[in-house]
């Protein structure tokens, strides 16, 4: 049993508590969005201050439980050398600064529609393929076509309403972006073999790495918004610095260091399905049949590799008994 002080500890995580870390980590990532457009409906906030600003925040929170939990535990020797941790800490940084940055960079060169599919659909194949040469993972014909329909379905959900225009630059950072997404994911993943290591100072780092890699393009963007409604804005903001950055993060390191790499980058792809939801039924979106079609899709594909990710988690456990 974990100890209570010490929430999310990965390497004493299940495959099926992991996937579940995942599933809510992709959900709250989807409500970023909607509050992102709310702000932008508001202010004149941009979105790499928009962006600063959550890890800025996502750090503020997350410090105060790392020093409680710093009192209630006793101290370990760290097991990992300080080059290692640092090294990791730094490699994780600036991919969550290149993911974020590049992925808002290809929304304003090639439209919000092509810049996401080409973020979200370059991920798993970067993944699938990283996770194969590096780690030996291997989909197998039924996870091939749970990619694959999971593809489809994104971009059926989020291609749909027809109109979007595609800008050789902003695909090339889509691609940026996806690049950095799929190394954070295999480095997780790739930790995670050997039991991993704590995901909330692993966020924290990163947001911090974050925070420093941001500011100067936030600066020059303007840091602080014109709003006539200050608090609603606030309250925006530190909801997104909460549950979609904070909370979300930590589940996310979490869940990746104990299920497959190319799993992970799937069950992420619930994130336009729960903006799609929030779309319809907060902000008052129309109901079509694409976002029927691609939730559809989607959510069939991460079921079918969840699925399978929990056999396979089970039959290695009861492979060593049998032995």
């Amino acid at each position: 049993m974990s100890n209570p002080s010490s929430p999310l500890p990965a390497g004493s995580l299940s495959v099926g508590r992991g996937l579940t870390y995942l599933v809510l980590a992709g959900f709250a990532w989807g409500t970023a969005g909607a509050a992102a457009s709310l702000v932008f409906a508001v202010s004149d906030l941009g979105p790499l201050a928009l962006s600063f600003w959550r890890c800025a925040g996502g750090l503020v929170l997350l410090l105060p439980v790392l020093a409680l939990r710093a009192r209630r535990r006793r101290p370990r020797p760290a097991t990992v050398p300080w080059v290692s941790r640092v090294r990791r800490v730094l490699f994780t940084g600036v991919g969550l600064t290149v993911f974020q940055s590049a992925y808002f960079a290809a929304v304003e060169a090639t439209g919000l529609a092509v810049g996401t599919v080409v973020t979200l659909g370059a991920g798993p194949v970067l993944i699938a393929v990283g996770a194969r040469l590096t780690m030996g993972e291997r989909l197998g014909r039924g996870g091939v076509l749970a990619v694959a329909g999971a593809l489809a379905g994104l971009a059926v959900l989020v291609l749909g309403g027809g109109g979007a225009q595609v800008r050789p630059a902003g695909v090339a950072l889509a691609v940026l972006s996806a690049a950095g997404y799929a190394a954070i994911t295999l480095q997780t993943r790739w930790l995670g073999r050997d039991g991993g290591g704590d995901p909330l100072p692993t966020t924290a780092w990163a947001f911090a790495i974050g925070c420093a890699g941001l500011l100067p393009m936030a600066a020059a963007e303007g840091l602080v918004p014109h709003t006539a409604e200050p608090a609603g804005v606030l309250a925006l903001l530190v909801y997104t610095a909460a549950v979609p950055t904070a909370l979300a993060y930590a589940l996310y390191f979490a869940g990746a260091a104990v299920v497959r790499a190319a799993t992970v980058s799937v069950v992420m792809l619930l994130e336009p399905v729960s903006a799609a939801v929030i779309a319809v039924t907060l902000l008052g979106e129309r109901l079509t049949p694409a976002t029927v079609t691609g939730t559809l899709l989607l959510l069939t594909a991460v079921a079918a590799l969840a699925t399978a990710e929990a056999r396979g988690a089970a039959l290695r456990r009861r492979t060593p008994a049998t032995a």
